[in-house]
């Protein structure tokens, strides 16, 4: 699995075809196509663009939310919401291969995505970010110790948790220094795509 997550942006299939292509050409090995509202028949168009696009990158394509248009566009996995659906209903649809990833906001909710056997776990958000309407409960750095401390007490293998949220270049450190598997940036990387090479080098210095 790549340490860095892109979350696609933008308000129309242009902008957010344009941003997953800028975000591939500056080394994004991995891409989470998210289109909040748009229609389905749209989401659909750009899911199967994002795919072409991604395999030609050699390039992990995940769609945000839906299951059926992950299947039919052969995407390489999902990404559920909280309230996306369940994960075992996915893990049906999409077969034992595919990549199925969670939400989640509490240490109860990555209990749930543990169980759930999710393949890796979206956790926060670190702060605010405009990009969700509906905005969880900011965890901060000090969540995000809470939750591994008691991860730490409870189990001897930790999951794969990427942080999400409002997630910047100077919080990286602090984040591997908590122990992060990794992280899944969107405005700072739609804003400024050639910053993914500086991202990926501190993100090299994580260690397992």
């Amino acid at each position: 699995m790549e340490e860095l997550q892109y979350i696609s942006q933008g308000n129309t299939a242009l902008e957010q075809q344009k941003n997953i292509h800028q975000s591939l050409d500056a080394g994004v090995k991995w891409v989470q196509v998210r289109w909040k509202n748009a229609p389905e028949s749209l989401l659909r168009e750009l899911s199967h663009k994002a795919k072409i696009l991604c395999a030609e990158y050699h390039a992990v394509c995940i769609i945000n939310d839906h299951t059926e248009i992950a299947k039919e566009v052969d995407a390489d996995g999902v990404h559920l919401g909280l309230s996306d659906g369940s994960v075992k209903k996915a893990r049906r649809i999409l077969g034992p291969h595919k990549i199925i990833g969670g939400t989640a906001n509490t240490f109860s909710d990555v209990q749930l995505r543990i169980e759930e056997e999710c393949d890796y776990i979206g956790l926060g958000p670190l702060r605010y970010t405009p990009t969700k309407e509906k905005l969880s409960p900011v965890l901060g750095f000090d969540g995000y110790r809470h939750i591994y401390q008691k991860l730490n007490e409870q189990s001897a293998e930790l999951p794969k948790i990427y942080a999400i949220g409002g997630v910047i270049l100077n919080d990286i450190e602090t984040l591997k220094e908590i122990g992060l598997h990794g992280v899944a940036i969107s405005g700072e990387i739609t804003g400024k795509p050639q910053i993914t090479y500086e991202i990926q080098k501190l993100l090299k210095c994580i260690t397992n």
